[in-house]
């Protein structure tokens, strides 16, 4: 089957597209019963495609199929899939393209140049690489705070209130920023307690921040993945970073 993205012609699976299809169906369902459960509107749920290992040609059946926000993990692996920005802006018009992997400092150029926001801030000494990066750039890049509220040691962020309300103080003043909100990682268990009280932290440190660190006006709650979104809808997640969902087992 031919798609036609920008004047641009490019090949994929009908099949794949398909695929998708049905699954972004059967989660966007899901969606709207957990929402429901809790009292909440669906529509101010925002779906992430995390595309990290995924092949062009599964981004392609994804726009395709309706989805416009994805997910990457790696600088390199994201500028060897898309190209550059302009690349990207022609191939996907409007497509809104996040970092939600661990960055490091020296990362932070390439990233400022092709994501539109940043999801996995966790020190300030990243927040002013990626704010330097963005001089002369007109439109700020979006920026969440990424937050440790499960305590494992393997996992990265901020790791109390204490230090992220500092953090957050100087970051929401650093040039070519937008401090938008909060990204977190539950644990990797089918128990639903632990998984609750991570959320839960995320959702407490949100509101208490924007309460005291003036001039921050977060909206963004990023929590909630393949095994576990139905649980973060219900605990007050808007974003949900769905890979294995809609796309399968990476192989």
């Amino acid at each position: 089957m031919e798609s036609i993205v920008r004047g641009e012609l490019l090949w994929y699976d009908i099949r794949v597209e398909y695929s998708i299809v049905v699954r972004l169906s059967e989660v966007r369902s899901r969606i709207e019963d957990a929402a429901a459960r809790a009292g909440r509107d669906a529509d101010e749920i925002q779906l992430m495609a995390v595309t990290k290992t995924q092949p062009l040609d599964t981004v392609v059946a994804a726009w395709e199929a309706g989805l416009r926000c994805f997910g990457e993990n790696r600088v390199h692996e994201a500028f060897e899939k898309y190209g550059d920005r302009e690349q990207l802006e022609r191939r996907f018009p409007g497509v809104d393209l996040q970092m939600i992997g661990h960055l490091q400092s020296n990362k932070a150029r390439d990233a400022a140049s092709l994501f539109s926001a940043v999801q996995s801030v966790d020190s300030v000494k990243l927040a002013r690489a990626l704010s330097k990066a963005r001089d002369g750039i007109n439109q700020n890049l979006g920026v969440l705070l990424e937050v440790n509220t499960s305590g494992e040691e393997a996992k990265y962020g901020f790791t109390s209130f204490g230090a992220l309300r500092d953090a957050a103080q100087e970051i929401v003043e650093l040039p070519g920023l937008s401090l938008r909100g909060l990204m977190t990682m539950a644990p990797y268990t089918s128990d639903e307690d632990p998984i609750r009280r991570t959320f839960r932290t995320l959702m407490q440190w949100f509101t208490d921040l924007n309460a005291t660190v003036p001039g921050l006006g977060m909206d963004v709650r990023s929590m909630g993945m393949s095994n576990d979104y139905e649980i973060a809808v219900e605990e007050g997640a808007t974003l949900l970073r769905l890979g294995t969902v809609l796309f399968g087992e990476r192989l």
